[in-house]
C-alpha cells in the first residue's frame, strides 16, 4: 500500500513538473519564439525601430503643420509649442497670394504630366528594344546607358542652355519637356532600366505567337507588350511626375526671371515676396516662418494625395517590375 502511494506521488510529482515546464516553454516561445523572427522581443524591437524612424520623417512634418496654424500670440508664446490655443488659417491664405498658387500650380500640373507622358513612351520603347530586339552595337547601347548615371546635370546644363538659346527656346516652358521626348539624363537612363527589365521577364511565345499573325515589331509591341507593362508604367509615371515636381535645378537655370514657373520654382520666390510684405510693413517679423510652412504645405499637397491614393498600386507595381529583386 505504501508502495503504491509513492507511486502515485512521485507520478503526481513528475506531471507538476512537465506542466511547470511545459508553462516555462510556452512563456519562452512566447517572449523568444520558436523562431527569433517571430517572438514577442523581436517585434517589439522591430515596432520600437520603426516608430524611432518614422518619429524621425515626421516630426518636421508635423511641425511644419503645427507653426502654419499658430497665430502671432502663440508664434510668440515659448510654452506652445505643439497643441496652439486656437487654428489660424490667415498663413495658408498669405502663402497662397505669395506663390501665386493657381498659376504656378497648373503650371507644375501641367509640365509634370506632359514629362511623365513622353518617359512613358519614349522610354518604354526604348526598354522593349534593349530587352527583346537584336541591332548592332547593343551592348555597347546598354553600357553607355548605364554610364549616365555618373554624369551629373551640371556637367551638361551649359550646352543645354546654348542649344536652347539658337533654337529660341530659351525661357520656355517647353524646354522642361524636350528633354524627356528623347528619354535624356539621369531620369531616362532609369526608366529605360525599368523597362528593360519588365520586358526580359515576359515569355518568348508572346513573340512568336505575334510573328506567325504577321505582327510587325512596333505592331506587336503597341498591342500586345505596351498593354502588359501596366505595373512598370505606373512606376515610371509616379517616379517621373514626383522627380519634375520637385526639380529646381532645370527651371532655375532655363526659365529664369520668367513670369511662369513651376511650383518648386515659385518656392524660392517666397523670400522676396515675404520681404516685399514685411517692408510695406503687412507681415509681421515672426510671422515669416509660419508663413513659409504653409507654403511648403501647399508645394507638397498635391503629391502628397496622388501617392497617398494610388500607395497600394505603387507598392504592387514596383514588386512585379522586379526591382526588389
Amino acid at each position: 500500500m505504501i508502495g503504491k502511494i509513492n507511486t502515485i506521488k512521485s507520478k503526481t510529482s513528475a506531471l507538476k513538473k512537465r506542466i511547470a515546464r511545459d508553462k516555462l516553454n510556452t512563456v519562452r516561445y512566447v517572449i523568444l519564439g520558436r523562431e527569433v523572427n517571430r517572438g514577442l522581443l523581436f517585434k517589439l524591437f522591430i515596432y520600437w525601430i520603426l516608430i524611432v524612424t518614422s518619429y524621425i520623417y515626421l516630426n518636421p512634418i508635423l511641425k511644419m503643420l503645427v507653426k502654419m496654424v499658430m497665430n502671432e500670440k502663440d508664434l510668440n508664446d515659448p510654452t506652445v509649442t505643439w497643441v496652439p490655443h486656437e487654428v489660424y488659417l490667415g498663413h495658408l491664405k498669405t502663402a497662397w497670394q505669395a506663390l501665386h498658387y493657381v498659376e504656378s500650380l497648373l503650371v507644375s500640373v501641367g509640365i509634370s504630366t506632359v514629362v511623365a507622358l513622353f518617359h512613358v513612351i519614349a522610354c518604354g520603347l526604348m526598354g522593349y528594344a534593349l530587352a527583346r530586339m537584336q541591332f548592332p552595337f547593343k551592348k555597347l547601347l546598354t553600357v553607355l546607358l548605364v554610364v549616365t548615371f555618373i554624369i551629373p546635370p551640371q556637367v551638361i546644363v551649359l550646352p543645354m542652355i546654348i542649344m536652347y538659346t539658337k533654337l529660341g527656346l530659351q525661357g520656355h516652358l517647353f524646354s522642361l519637356v524636350l528633354p524627356s521626348l528623347f528619354g535624356f539624363g539621369i531620369k531616362g537612363a532609369l526608366f529605360v532600366i525599368i523597362f528593360r527589365q519588365f520586358y526580359t521577364t515576359q515569355p518568348k511565345e508572346l513573340e512568336e505567337a505575334g510573328k506567325i499573325d504577321g505582327a510587325s515589331s512596333f505592331k506587336f509591341y503597341w498591342k500586345v507588350m505596351f498593354p502588359l507593362a501596366k505595373p512598370a508604367i505606373l512606376v515610371v509615371s509616379l517616379f517621373s511626375f514626383v522627380w519634375t515636381w520637385n526639380d529646381t535645378y532645370y527651371p532655375r537655370m532655363f526659365l529664369g526671371q520668367s513670369p511662369l514657373v513651376p511650383l518648386s520654382t515659385q518656392m524660392s520666390r517666397v523670400d522676396a515676396s515675404i520681404a516685399s510684405m514685411l517692408g510695406n510693413e503687412e507681415t509681421a517679423l515672426v510671422l515669416v516662418e509660419a508663413i513659409k510652412m504653409s507654403a511648403s504645405f501647399l508645394a507638397l499637397l498635391p503629391p502628397l494625395l496622388i501617392f497617398f491614393f494610388a500607395q497600394r498600386y505603387f507598392v504592387e507595381s514596383v514588386e512585379r517590375t522586379g526591382l526588389v529583386e
